[in-house]
């Protein structure tokens, strides 16, 4: 997994490759977390990410949990077909902003 993570004023972009799983997701949400303090906007771009398993799915719904505790919002940008069909399944697609 790759990960980018920049902030412009109140608004957080982070973009992620790869396969966000069991291995791979501590180390973003040790970086996530911290950056959406202050934060009201976040764009998540999956562009690139391959694969999404439920300790992914954990940190998604973390970050939107955080976000939404401090009025602000979390929106999913350029998911891929397989991680889509993960997110239909799991009914993340109702829970989250995707666009």
């Amino acid at each position: 997994m790759k990960y980018d993570i920049r902030q412009e004023e109140a608004k957080l972009f982070v973009h992620v490759e790869g396969e966000l799983d069991t291995r791979t997701s501590p180390e973003l949400e040790r970086a996530f977390f911290p950056a959406l303090k202050g934060i009201k906007e976040t764009e998540l771009d999956l562009d690139g990410l391959d694969y999404l398993s439920s300790a992914g799915l954990r940190v998604l719904l973390g970050a939107t949990k955080t976000l939404e505790e401090a009025g602000g919002s979390l929106v999913v940008k350029n998911v891929g077909e397989n991680v889509m069909d993960v997110l239909r399944v799991t009914g993340f697609d109702e829970v989250l902003t995707i666009e």
